[in-house]
Order: C-alpha cells, then sequence, then structure tokens
C-alpha cells in the first residue's frame, strides 16, 4: 500500500453509519472513494456521497457508492479531500482543478474537513510551491488581472490542448499569480474582496484536521 492509499484508508475511521459524505477529486481522493464504496456494501452503513467534481462523481458511481446532488443538501457530516499545499495552520492551497467552488462550498458545509496527503503536500508558506488560482468570471477576467498586477504576477490559465483560455465547471476562467506578499490571512481577504473573483484556492481557517502519510506512517494534525 503506497502513501496515500494508506491515507485514505487512514480517514475511514471518521467515516460512520448514516451520514453524508463529501468525496474530494484527484489521486489520493479516488483511493478513499474506493475504501469507502468497499466498506460501506461491507457494513451496510447506507453512506450518501456528494462530489465535489464530474470526476469524482463518475468515479463514486462506478464504485457503488449513492450519490446525492449538492441541490439537494443544506451540510455534509465529512468532507475528505487532497491538498496542493498544507502550512503548520492547517490552511490550504487547492484549485490546481478546475472545481474550485464546489470544493469550497463542500468545506464550508462540512462538520468536520478533514485533508489527506502526503507529506511532499507540506509548506512553510502558501504559495511556496504553485501559484494561487483565482476563478474568474469572463467578462472581468482583463480587469481582475490588472487588479492583481498590483500585488503579484501572473496570467490567464491555458487549457491543457493550448489553442484557449481553461474554463471551470463553472464555465469560469483562472489567473494563476504568485505574490510576494506571503501572509495567508491577507491574501485570503485580498483576494475575497477583489470584484469579479468568484472564488479563489486559499482555503483558509476551513480545515480541522489532516492526515500525513511519509514512508508508511501516518501522522495527523489538528486545529487547536
Amino acid at each position: 500500500m503506497n502513501d496515500k492509499e494508506l491515507v485514505a484508508h487512514q480517514a475511514l475511521q471518521y467515516v460512520s453509519e448514516n451520514m453524508i459524505v463529501g468525496l474530494g477529486t484527484g489521486s489520493t481522493a479516488n483511493y478513499f472513494i474506493d475504501a469507502l464504496a468497499k466498506r460501506n456494501k461491507e457494513e451496510k452503513l447506507n453512506i450518501r456521497a456528494v462530489s465535489s467534481s464530474v470526476v469524482s462523481m463518475i468515479k463514486a458511481k462506478e464504485a457503488g457508492l449513492p450519490i446525492i446532488a449538492m441541490e439537494q443538501i443544506k451540510e455534509i457530516d465529512l468532507y475528505i479531500d487532497g491538498a496542493d499545499e498544507i502550512d503548520a495552520d492547517l490552511s490550504l492551497l487547492k484549485g490546481r482543478g478546475y472545481d474550485l467552488v464546489r470544493e469550497k462550498l463542500l468545506a464550508r458545509s462540512a462538520k468536520k474537513f478533514i485533508v489527506i496527503a502526503d507529506e511532499s503536500k507540506i509548506v512553510k508558506k502558501i504559495g511556496d510551491n504553485f501559484p494561487i488560482p483565482s476563478e474568474v468570471q469572463p467578462f472581468a477576467w482583463e480587469i481582475v488581472k490588472n487588479l492583481l498586477m498590483k500585488k503579484g504576477t501572473g496570467d490567464i490559465r491555458i487549457n491543457a490542448a493550448k489553442d484557449g483560455y481553461a474554463i471551470t465547471s463553472c464555465g469560469n476562467f483562472v489567473l494563476d499569480f504568485n505574490y510576494p506578499e506571503k501572509n495567508t490571512e491577507e491574501l485570503n481577504a485580498l483576494l475575497s474582496q477583489t470584484p469579479g473573483i468568484v472564488e479563489h484556492g486559499i482555503f483558509y481557517n476551513l480545515a480541522h484536521g489532516a492526515l500525513i502519510s511519509n514512508n508508511g506512517k501516518i501522522r495527523e494534525i489538528w486545529k487547536n
């Protein structure tokens, strides 16, 4: 069992009967989806799942998990997802994919949000390894880019085919920016207060805990 698989299985201990569980997106989250589906079937836990993306919804359906739509929920019991970066205060960087809005909605509505990752995702400051994505309304992207250029450097995200702009699941564009300012609270406030930004990749004060795997061992980090 590799580190990602190990930490995904460890997260199962926080699952109990009749829960509504939010499913993340990505390689580590996929291991959790498979493990959750297996346990749900074997133990008849009556778990219902809400996905953070079309990708995780398809994965969950194939694994045999009952899926409910986000429109059907007001809150969820547990959200398990990975992250691109995690700092000591459990601030996260997410959104190198295309489902920022759905991911942050699930993170905010969860009674417990646990991040699962390997040691490579631990950073001193958010933004150390990756640019910070901001999902912007298409008509506003040039104005927003101009505003953000006063604080950092970056550009609009290009799609995988390199023939146009990347488009999120909500139909928006993404601006990827690096900022010399490394205060996560201040960056979170700046991006949250910039008009035209629908959502951004800093998950500040949302995670309750993290399970971090490293060479077959798992350590836990919890909010005080």
